[in-house]
């Protein structure tokens, strides 16, 4: 096998960063053992710091808060590894995979787009400079699927708007697209390119699941079905049956559903199920929690946000997915416990259509905790020791899906976000973190968005969280 010069950084990269992230891992092992995962008789998980008996109840902390539950209502209490989510699981999301098919003349632009291990703008100019559309094409196709493929989703868009400018009907070129935006949240402007793409190859099974997970996440389940079903019958695949899966489970839930609205949302929920009540009360605090972000945001959101309630849906945990999903088995009222979720994922909300899908995981994150609120007092002790010892996931590293993180990992990737965002706040303030979401709303790239306003990058934010870690939490304090 020959691995030219590109392939052959990627190949280091990924191996100095697998050595990153197993050291972090290591050295946080004592800070993810502090996870407890608390299994209810009732089906429902509950995702703790810590846990411990007293007179008959389970008490447990979840960041800087206490509460207790009777003993007779735990199943078991599974210690370590749990992260500090909030109900979000690989399982719940919908996961999307860049096509391996390729386009045309690419091996005779692959050589010349590199340079030092990154696409050489000068070298696209140079082939635009040809005239030739096709070898055009084929250069920014190569550069989009090399930023989709390390993370840089932002940079991949661009380079592949400026592609199908030069192939507007090619299927690979439309299928990494459609892809691209999936893994942003921008759902509704990914279903035009994938019904052209399936007009376009009507035998392609990548097309259609394609199709299906872009009209999945804009809420469109029943012609989510329909595309991957097809894409089904056409190649069998056990990833599309499990999104089909969860899309009939979701489809079977929402049969019955009535709807209410409030000024700000869309509550859909099943009618016999839920008492009026428990729904005025969810609306409620959800209001509550949506005036206190528009503070905190500087922002509104201009659509209605989508909610669902919904009784044994097959998750625990209230999860926000381009709808707020809220599981309400056993539930008679808003707990704390609850009220605090449901902020979390209302904030994914806000964020989602402040910066247009477009923010990085670990701000996304590390926004949604620190609003709840959560703290990193909990262990910031060992994530001072991490940093000091210059072995933490740097945040670039963090800043995709975390869908293949395990408990352990996703653990500590919350934690450096939530720090990563106590440092920008509590140095530059609460409207940096507006700004940085604003500028990433109108297409900046994170590292731009940094500079930009706190005035450096990844690399000075490394730098920043560390002293910020050694102030707070070192061993003078």
């Amino acid at each position: 096998m020959v691995i030219g010069r590109s392939g052959a950084f990627l190949l280091k990269s990924a191996c100095v960063l697998n050595r990153t992230i197993v050291i972090a891992f290591s050295c946080l092992a004592c800070l993810s053992a502090q996870a407890d995962t608390i299994h209810l008789k009732n089906g429902r998980t509950i995702f703790a710091d810590s846990t411990h008996e007293n007179k008959g109840k389970v008490e447990y902390q979840v960041g800087d808060d206490t509460y207790a539950i009777p003993k007779t209502s735990v199943d078991r209490i599974d210690s370590g590894g749990a992260p500090v989510r909030s109900g979000r699981s690989s399982q719940d999301e919908i996961a999307i995979s860049a096509p391996v098919e390729d386009i045309s003349r690419s091996g005779e632009v692959q050589s010349k787009l590199f340079r030092d291990g990154h696409i050489d703008p000068m070298a696209i100019s140079e082939i635009e400079a040809m005239g030739n559309s096709e070898l055009m094409a084929a250069a920014l196709f190569v550069a989009g699927r090399f930023e989709y493929n390390n993370g840089n989703r932002d940079l991949a868009i661009g380079y592949l708007q400026r592609g199908l400018r030069f192939a507007p009907e090619n299927p690979a070129m439309l299928h990494l697209y459609v892809a691209t935006l999936l893994s942003l949240n921008r759902g509704q402007e990914a279903i035009q390119y994938a019904e052209r793409a399936t007009r376009l190859e009507p035998s392609s099974a990548d097309a259609f699941n394609l199709l299906g997970a872009a009209y999945f996440k804009t809420d469109h389940t029943e012609d989510a079905i329909r595309a991957w079903q097809r894409s089904l019958k056409l190649r069998p695949d056990p990833s599309v049956q499990a999104m089909l899966d969860k899309a009939m489970r979701e489809k079977n839930a929402e049969s019955d559903f009535s709807e209410a609205d409030s000024g700000h949302f869309a509550l859909h929920y099943e009618g016999k199920q839920t008492s009026t009540a428990l729904r005025r009360e969810i609306l409620d605090t959800l209001e509550s929690h949506y005036n206190s972000l528009v503070g905190e945001l500087g922002v509104a959101p201009r659509q209605t946000i989508s909610v669902s309630l919904y009784k044994s849906p097959g998750w625990s945990g209230a999860v926000y997915d381009g709808k707020l999903r809220i599981p309400v088995d056993g539930l008679t009222g808003v707990t704390s416990e609850l009220s605090r979720v449901l902020k979390h994922e209302l904030t994914h909300a806000f964020i989602n259509q402040i910066t247009h899908g477009r923010c990085p995981q670990w701000l996304n994150e590390g926004v949604a905790q620190a609003l709840e609120p959560k703290t990193i007092s909990s262990v910031g002790r060992q994530l001072e020791q991490l940093y000091s010892d210059h072995r933490q996931i740097p945040l670039s590293a963090l800043e995709g899906s975390w869908m293949g993180f395990s408990n352990s990992q996703a653990y500590v990737a919350y934690y450096e976000g939530l720090a990563a965002v106590e440092y920008i706040r509590d140095t530059y303030g609460m409207s940096d973190i507006q700004r940085i979401l604003q500028r990433l709303g109108d297409g900046a790239s994170t590292e731009s968005a940094l500079r930009s306003t706190i005035h450096g990058g990844y690399a000075d934010m490394e730098d920043g969280v560390a002293d910020y870690l050694k102030r707070s939490y070192g061993s003078s304090n």
